[in-house]
């Protein structure tokens, strides 16, 4: 058994010169001229997911609205559809769960997508006796999650994000982690990996480890790991605050946010280089050891960041706000998030809406699907009242959701 190893001079080259977002962006930049690509889920497939034993439907629209009572099946499509997105889905859910009960374990999903170029098929799936998780690409087996990023991202919206401003700080880092993956694949990886090493030092603190070398060679792993994090954090706020600023309107339906992102690193990395910051956490770390192992954990890092969110036009924090300035704060942050989205990647995101209307009077519904219709990609929303979606009639596919099937609504 050895210390956990130092990263290399190419990795840190590659981490913090290149950078997770700056690498991504210099091509970008080369393509900023290029059209915007719509990619359109055509044909969705799902076999033993969650409700849906076998379901086979075809969608013409960019946007989709459906309907249907509580408990019919319709955040479980959306969360089939998150799946094409790395991570957990929406519901950041066992992958076992998602397995229908009464089917044989296993579940999959497909969805045929087609942009103005091509026509190409996605698959994920689960075999519990087998292979555990499964991706295709056009019916070619992929390492991940990650290989659909080249085609197709996803962004979602759901109730359980409602509490986010007035929640605790690490649902706030968890959705900023979300933001990042959208434009940087790698970022999921990053975050594991580095959790990892946090958890390898607490147990040798734990253990009170003797040999100080192990404690030195994992700090380092963690201050290398820990500050290419919080850079491409800062970086995807940075990015989104400007884009928000950029296209701010005090008297849109939905405020615009003032975002800054709060911590010991983020502090340092806004006057120092990255390499500069990683010795600085390091050097905390290792002055730290005593108070972090009666802590049982890391009190420094960004494991304890915080997003900072201001309602714009009242210049007051989100958390202060009432729950109707909370919501229409929020979407008007995911929407700003899409827009960021399709204009790093040109591909405009699949935008998934759980129960987005019922909270809204109908002026703001009316000007949340007018900014829909205006993001490019394709939108899945859904609502028990069919009444929500009335004036999308003629702009969109609206279906009736009952239990293990999907039918255009009558």
């Amino acid at each position: 058994m050895f210390p956990p190893r130092r990263l290399s001079a190419s990795l840190k080259f590659r981490l913090y010169r290149a950078g997770p977002l700056r690498g991504k962006a210099r091509a970008m930049t080369d393509a900023a001229a290029s059209p915007l690509r719509q990619p359109l889920a055509r044909r969705l497939l799902i076999r033993d997911f969650r409700s849906y034993a076998d379901l086979d439907q075809c969608v013409g629209a960019h946007m989709v609205a459906l309907t249907g009572e509580n408990g019919a099946g319709k955040t479980n499509v959306l969360e089939a559809l998150s799946m094409f997105s790395p991570g957990r889905g929406l519901r950041r859910a066992e992958i076992g769960h998602c397995a229908r009960h009464g089917g044989g374990g296993g579940f999959a999903v497909s969805i045929e997508v087609r942009t103005e170029e091509q026509s190409l098929q996605l698959g994920h799936g689960f075999d519990p006796a087998g292979e555990g998780r499964r991706f295709r690409v056009d019916r070619l087996p992929a390492g991940s999650a990650r290989a659909f990023a080249e085609h197709l991202q996803v962004l979602w919206l759901t109730p359980a994000m409602d509490g986010l401003f007035n929640g605790p700080a690490g649902e706030r880092r968890r959705f900023v982690d979300r933001l990042t993956l959208a434009v940087d694949p790698e970022h999921g990886p990053r975050v594991a990996k580095f959790e990892r090493a946090l958890r390898g030092r607490n147990r040798l603190l734990e253990e009170n480890a003797s040999d100080v070398r192990w404690l030195a060679a994992a700090e380092q792993e963690i201050a290398a790991l820990g500050v290419a994090l919080a850079a491409a954090r800062l970086e995807t706020v940075r990015r989104l605050e400007a884009l928000i600023q950029a296209t701010r309107d005090a008297a849109s339906a939905f405020p615009f946010a003032s975002l800054a992102l709060e911590g010991d690193l983020e502090k340092l990395l806004r006057g120092k280089s990255a390499l500069e910051v990683e010795e600085d956490y390091r050097a905390m770390l290792a002055e730290g050891r005593r108070r972090d192992a009666a802590a049982g954990r890391a009190l420094v890092g960004p494991q304890t960041s915080d997003l900072a969110v201001r309602h714009g036009p009242k210049d007051q924090p989100a958390g202060e706000c009432s729950t109707g300035e909370q919501k229409a704060l929020l979407v008007g942050m995911v929407l700003a998030h899409a827009r960021l989205v399709a204009s790093m990647r040109r591909n405009a995101p699949m935008v998934l809406l759980d129960e987005i209307a019922a909270h809204f009077d109908q002026r703001r519904r009316e000007a949340l699907f007018d900014e829909l219709a205006g993001l490019g990609g394709q939108i899945w929303m859904t609502g028990a009242d069919p009444e929500l979606f009335a004036s999308l009639r003629g702009r969109a596919e609206i279906f009736a959701v009952t239990p293990g099937k999907i039918a255009p609504l009558a």
